[in-house]
């Protein structure tokens, strides 16, 4: 089979993944309307990279439709909830016009836990609340809307959310500098549900604050909202260059989509390429994945792995396939972007795993398909993801 036609089918399987996906969830058809904020920030991404791959504007729709939807159902209380109404506490016109201005709710199944309960560790995971990893997804998401609509109105609902996400999530460290963040919030971003700081989260805020300032600059919209820099820089100082490292496939994915984002920045002379968080990425990267690729984990059956972690690591391994060459400065980044590339068969491995049928039928993928489609298609074609037009 030629180049072309692999990619071809890429697409196709893409899609087919994708139209399932809306049409089971609701954004078209008679689904039931189940929102997550996650699995609907890579859904957007994929429909406008399939639109523009297939010159599909349907496609290019359903992401815009998706959006309308999260905006409508996640950005209110839940139904039930004793509280009503917008996140924000606008009413409706004004809601409609700032739709994400009191953040998102995650769109878990359980209701939050309420004031002063007792923590529960494994019932946290299902309880409904505000993540911050989450929001900047679907900060990237809008970010990408307004890049290939030209309506800079998704990049202000991007902008705003950042703002709101920042006030409700960083928080002082008493006697010390840098600020702290919490992992967890209140559906209504009152209180900390789980408050200690999850790892890359600052790296997420950092990343997206600077992408989305460069977006700004780049539709040229005249808006006298103030840029994201200072938000920026408190992000910035909490992120510990020694400390990026980790083992976790989605972890190790996110590492290698943010070292693609910020030499894309670097390119577009957004980021500065002197402060050594490339060259952090790169290395971190793949000091962990040459110590996850030791594990049994990619040898044991599909009943005993969870899909949409080792599709965000192909993810990654995806991006690091659309970095330039020799994107860090220094020799140990040149030689660990060099190792990374070396991983490129572990992406093949990866998903040709996940399409196989069999795999897909075990309760591990059936217990998480919406996830688990959307990351799938999202690694069989991830530009919509990726890269950043116009």
């Amino acid at each position: 089979m030629t180049r072309s036609a692999v990619a071809t089918e890429r697409v196709d399987r893409a899609i087919a993944l994708m139209r399932a996906y809306a049409e089971r969830t609701g954004v078209t058809g008679s689904g039931t309307g189940r929102r997550y904020l996650w699995t609907d920030a890579f859904a957007v991404c994929n429909f406008l990279g399939l639109g523009a791959a297939t010159d599909d504007a349907a496609l290019s729709t359903l992401a815009l439709d998706t959006i309308a939807r999260v905006h409508d159902g996640l950005g209110r209380h839940r139904g039930d909830d004793g509280r009503t109404g917008r996140l924000s506490g606008l009413d409706d016109a004004e809601g409609a016009r700032h739709p994400t201005r009191g953040g998102l709710r995650i769109g878990k199944p359980l209701p939050e836990r309420p004031p002063g309960a007792p923590l529960d560790d494994r019932l946290e995971w299902d309880r409904d609340g505000q993540y911050f990893h989450y929001l900047t997804k679907w900060m990237h998401a809008l970010d990408q809307t307004a890049r290939a609509t030209r309506d800079a109105r998704y990049n202000a609902w991007a902008r705003e959310l950042a703002v709101a996400a920042h006030g409700a999530f960083v928080c002082p460290a008493p006697g010390e500098r840098p600020k702290r963040m919490h992992w967890k919030m209140s559906i209504d971003l009152s209180r900390p549900q789980v408050p200690s700081m999850g790892q890359h989260d600052p790296l997420d805020g950092l990343v997206t604050c600077i992408e989305l300032d460069a977006t700004a600059a780049t539709l040229a919209t005249g808006d006298p909202r103030p840029r994201l820099w200072t938000i920026a820089g408190d992000f910035a100082a909490m992120v510990a260059l020694d400390r990026l490292g980790t083992t976790d496939p989605l972890g190790l994915g996110g590492l290698l989509v943010d070292a693609h984002r910020v030499a894309d920045l670097q390119r577009e002379r957004a980021w500065p390429d002197g402060d050594g968080l490339l060259d952090a990425l790169l290395v971190s990267a793949a000091l962990g994945l040459r110590v996850y690729v030791r594990q049994p984990d990619l040898r044991a059956p599909a009943s005993h792995r969870l899909g949409f972690r080792e599709l965000g690591l192909a993810i990654g391994l995806a991006a690091v396939e659309r970095l330039p060459e020799a994107s860090g400065r220094s020799g140990d980044a040149h030689a660990a972007q060099a190792e990374l590339v070396r991983y490129a068969s572990l992406r093949d491995a990866i998903e040709s795993f996940w399409l196989e049928d069999a795999h897909r039928e075990q309760a591990t993928w059936r217990e998480h398909e919406d996830i688990n489609d959307v990351m799938l298609a999202t690694a069989l074609a991830p530009d919509g993801f990726l890269v950043r037009r116009g």
